[in-house]
């Protein structure tokens, strides 16, 4: 009888580890990893003398013209460009088909970076602008006069529909253009971009050559000339570069790209927020402080409790470096910053959160891991519908390459994930609907490799998952 018991409680015990073993097998097994097989080929960035980087023809012509919403409402555009020769004039000349020609004058910023010296950098503000409307815009005046065009948003409502484009890590590399030439085609057309972080990569280059900021300025103006793009800071703007003398962060780029951060009460061009149509979008710093007590986590605790629902449904996070990251690239480097803020993205129903720095593509579940407190052991991310989809799209196409390192097993929170370059767009159809899509550069311009219906998080927020967990 005591053999008998014996083998009970050790074939009882054996049932008990293999059900641990599947179990655990199910928590960890997640969504779906890519078959897509891409031809592997060593990422090159485009030679200096490229079609895309040439200089507008004339005496002092402006060059790298870009704009970027100027207000929080969008009512307002920053129009930034960069003349050569000599200073020449700061004012933007624009209208629209419904109102006389008006000016509106800028202010002018020059920097040195080691041995560079930067050209004339122009950034004008046009203010009180009518929303929905096509406005034309000239600069240049004096010299030789460039016309571009814009239109501003719809008047923010709960209800509006828009489309976002969505870029990161873009470079200047062959990959780079194909990324952009990607993006300007799909029929699905963005009305802005919302970028999220790393431009030009001019820091790969010796010294940091700023020459590289000169040449991708005009690589992207054919885009960002005609539709905003917010921007988002990411580790390749830090320059930082002590060994040559240049230990000021961010020097070319907070000369270079102007943002709208004070009207939304923030201290720093870094994080800001910015409402457009029916989405609040809020912009974070990965490469600022982000700990109690700093600037940027006063704003933040200040601005979630602003948002207003019921005006802007969509609430919508960018910022560089992810929280939840399944490749084996810049792995746990965004972990302190989810331990900071993730319980208030929760708290306040944040319906998607866009980084890059990692080299692919990847789609979460809505998951959380704010219940973890080191001592607890509760340590697996869980399902959680209040809780943001985490989006990685640094896979624009720098010099860097793909990452195409993954960790396996594929985690459950992962949904879906992929090491090819491409863009995203995000269209909101209401306050209760938005359709996502990401688009691989391999594929047609009408091809999704990836899509998802979201559902808002504050007016229907029932369970959106796409995949078995």
């Amino acid at each position: 009888m005591a053999k008998m018991g014996t083998s009970s409680r050790v074939a009882a015990a054996i049932v008990v580890v293999l059900g641990l073993v599947l179990s655990l097998a199910v928590v960890c097994n997640g969504g779906k990893t890519s078959s897509f097989v891409r031809k592997v080929e060593k990422t090159v960035d485009m030679p200096l003398d490229s079609d895309v980087f040439k200089v507008p023809p004339g005496y002092n012509a402006p060059q790298q013209v870009h704009i970027t919403q100027g207000d929080q409402l969008g009512k307002a555009v920053i129009v930034s460009w960069v003349t050569v020769e000599e200073l020449g004039s700061n004012t933007v000349l624009y209208w629209s088909a419904y109102s006389k020609k008006q000016k509106s004058e800028g202010k002018v910023t020059t920097y040195k970076f080691y041995n560079y010296t930067s050209g004339y950098i122009h950034h004008t503000t046009i203010r009180n602008l009518k929303f929905n409307t096509k406005y034309y815009y000239v600069v240049g005046i004096g010299h030789t006069e460039r016309q571009f065009w814009f239109i501003t948003p719809p008047e923010v409502g709960p209800d509006v529909p828009y489309t976002f484009g969505l870029i990161g890590d873009l470079g200047q590399s062959f990959d780079s253009n194909k990324t952009l030439t990607h993006y300007e085609l799909n029929p699905q057309k963005g009305q802005a971009v919302l970028f999220v972080g790393d431009l030009s990569y001019a820091d790969n280059y010796p010294n940091h050559d700023n020459v590289r900021w000169d040449t991708w300025g005009r690589f992207t103006e054919r885009s960002v000339a005609y539709q905003p793009w917010i921007w988002t800071a990411g580790n390749h703007e830090i320059d930082f570069a002590p060994e040559i003398g240049e230990t000021k962060p961010f020097k070319p780029y907070t000369h270079r790209y102007h943002v709208p951060y004070k009207a939304s009460g923030s201290t720093a061009p870094f994080w800001y927020s910015i409402k457009r149509a029916s989405a609040y979008i809020i912009v974070l710093s990965s490469y600022s402080a982000y700990g109690k007590y700093t600037p940027q986590y006063k704003w933040l605790e200040q601005e979630l409790p602003m948002v207003n629902r019921s005006e802007t449904p969509w609430l919508i996070v960018l910022m560089h470096s992810p929280w939840y990251n399944s490749y084996n690239y810049h792995y746990m480097e965004g972990e302190t910053m989810r331990v900071m803020y993730e319980p208030w993205f929760v708290q306040y129903k944040v319906d998607v959160v866009f980084a890059g720095h990692v080299h692919a593509y990847e789609r979460s579940e809505r998951i959380s891991n704010v219940a973890y407190n080191i001592v607890n052991g509760i340590c697996i991310p869980v399902k959680d519908q209040s809780a943001p989809v985490y989006i990685t799209i640094g896979d624009g196409g720098n010099l860097e390459g793909l990452a195409t390192n993954m960790t396996e097993p594929q985690p459950a929170y992962s949904a879906y994930r992929e090491a090819s370059f491409g863009h995203a767009t995000f269209d909101i159809k209401n306050r209760t609907h938005a359709y996502y899509g990401w688009h691989r550069n391999q594929d047609g311009y009408a091809v999704t490799a990836d899509s998802m219906w979201f559902f808002n998080r504050y007016y229907h927020p029932v369970d959106d998952s796409t995949s078995a967990q």
